[in-house]
């Protein structure tokens, strides 16, 4: 049988990188945008974090997010991915 292929993304974060299904996306849309996609399929420039709290206040505090995406993230997304992380646990 052939082993199929694990997509692989970088966390914002911690600079590792992880499974995509393990990791939240915020994305980019065309029309410039920003916001959490949880389903990984809408259309846009993406950035990944680990369902981490450290990794997200890693990525905020240095300023990935903004340089990733070429945007500046609102504190709206910030709490969102905030509130996105500690549910899982």
């Amino acid at each position: 049988m052939k082993v199929k292929k694990i997509p692989l993304r970088m966390c914002n974060g911690c600079m590792e990188m992880n499974p995509k299904k393990e990791m939240i996306r915020i994305v980019k849309s065309p029309e410039g945008e920003v916001s959490v996609d949880l389903t990984g399929k809408k259309s846009g420039r993406g950035a990944y974090i680990c369902k981490n709290l450290s990794c997200l206040e890693k990525a905020f505090k240095n300023k990935r997010l903004n340089k990733n995406l070429e945007t500046n993230i609102d504190e709206n997304i910030y709490e969102t991915l905030k509130q996105e992380v500690t549910n899982v646990r």
